[in-house]
């Protein structure tokens, strides 16, 4: 089974939107079909980024974060340093958590600081995609 690692674009998306690939991911964490993995830095700032911009949305993110299973990793502050020189330091607890949890992908929207950016995969030692590229790639999955 893939081990996801989510940044908070992934369960904002899906919070806010009843379509996408977002949302799918989270069905198929809710399903069994994949193990999302998360930090206490993703909550928190989903959580945040909900209630600023979607409050009429924080009980269905609440929900469904209460509903699915999420393993819960933290980086230590050297391994934040580490990331830090390949992404912004703001996001580099996102890599470094990452790279200690030994996911399969790491799932975001951040096309600025996250995506395309092939020697941040390497330090986190996954690919980094998109919600769609996750489901396509689980979908390509289950077919073999």
């Amino acid at each position: 089974m893939m081990r996801l690692f989510i940044d908070s674009s992934v369960p904002f998306s899906a919070a806010y939107s009843a379509q996408g690939y977002a949302r799918d991911l989270i069905m198929r964490a809710l399903t069994g079909d994949v193990i999302l993995v998360v930090s206490d830095l993703v909550l928190e700032e989903t959580r945040r980024n909900i209630a600023q911009s979607s409050p009429e949305n924080l009980p269905l993110l609440e929900f469904v974060l209460a509903s699915i299973p999420f393993e819960v990793v933290r980086a230590r502050k050297s391994q934040v340093l580490a990331a830090s020189k390949y992404t912004e330091l703001k996001d580099a607890p996102i890599a470094a958590a990452a790279r200690h949890a030994g996911v399969d992908l790491l799932v975001t929207l951040d096309r600025k600081h996250l995506l395309n950016k092939p020697d941040l995969a390497k330090h986190v030692g996954a690919d980094i995609v998109t919600p769609k590229e996750a489901v396509d790639r689980l979908s390509s999955e289950g077919e073999g």
